[in-house]
């Protein structure tokens, strides 16, 4: 039983062995149909190299079984970067495809926002916040998500389920992204001023 969210909630949630990301809270509400989730980890690698894993959405089904297909696409008419991301899941018996695209606002090495159109995704709402801040030599990640489904989901046991994804599924994704984040070279920054 597998419910795909969003890409880089699911590592989020998620608490490894083998590195020492470290997974420090966890909250999962639900309430008229929307879900809001926070959660803080640290992870052992430096502040510039996690951001560069999360700013790239290309990088998410290095470290989410859920996420079937994703991609960073051509900015929208505001200039804004945008992303594309297909989670596929099940909850229950009920197994579907999600989609969500939209656009990201950042502030490098701060701050990461993530808004999904709602007429091109299957989520009414959908807003993400990553913030970034060095701490003993890594990095700690705070997150909020809002999000409203577009699609059914089964009353009583639905919300009830989603919430326990969150908080136990997948083990090892915030290892995988600290693994990935302790490879990562970054490419200089020119600066012709």
């Amino acid at each position: 039983m597998r419910f795909a969210a969003s890409p880089v909630l699911v590592l989020l949630v998620m608490q490894g062995a083998s590195h020492a990301a470290e997974l420090r809270s966890i909250h999962v509400d639900h309430a008229e149909g929307q879900y809001t989730v926070a959660s803080e980890v640290w992870f052992e690698a430096p502040l510039e190299q996690v951001f560069e894993v999360f700013r790239r959405w290309d990088l998410s089904t290095q470290f989410s079984s859920a996420i079937a297909e994703s991609r960073d696409i051509a900015p929208d008419a505001h200039g804004r970067p945008g992303y594309y991301v297909r989670n596929q899941g099940c909850l229950l018996f009920f197994c579907k495809s999600f989609v969500r695209q939209g656009y990201v606002e950042l502030e490098v090495n701060e701050q990461l926002r993530a808004f999904a159109d709602p007429e091109i995704s299957d989520f009414k709402l959908s807003k993400e916040t990553w913030t970034f801040n060095a701490e003993d030599g890594g990095t700690v990640v705070t997150y909020q998500l809002l999000m409203e489904p577009d699609f059914w989901v089964p009353p009583g046991i639905g919300p009830y389920l989603i919430k326990r994804k969150f908080r136990n599924n997948g083990g090892a994704a915030i290892d995988r992204i600290e693994a990935i984040a302790q490879g990562i070279r970054l490419q200089p920054v020119w600066n012709f001023d």
